[in-house]
């Protein structure tokens, strides 16, 4: 198998990757604020929202990059 061919499965498992740090981040984010530092979740939940902002773009390109040419 050529080293390209390789790439959108990389491509693929780092976004999974980077899902579940969103994911496990956010819970942090929730523990934090029901210990009363309301505005360091807000600071986190703000970070987060570039990952929920180029989601659908990682999923389109991934979807292109694994099909069949």
């Amino acid at each position: 198998m050529p080293n390209s061919d390789l790439l959108p499965s990389l491509l693929s498992k780092m976004y999974e990757n980077q899902l579940a740090l969103e994911a496990s981040i956010m819970e942090l984010s929730n523990w934090v604020e029901q210990r009363g530092a309301a505005d360091v979740a807000e600071n986190v939940r703000g970070a987060l929202h570039t990952i929920d902002e180029n989601e659908e773009f990682i999923k389109l390109t991934l979807a292109v990059l694994m099909s069949p040419e």
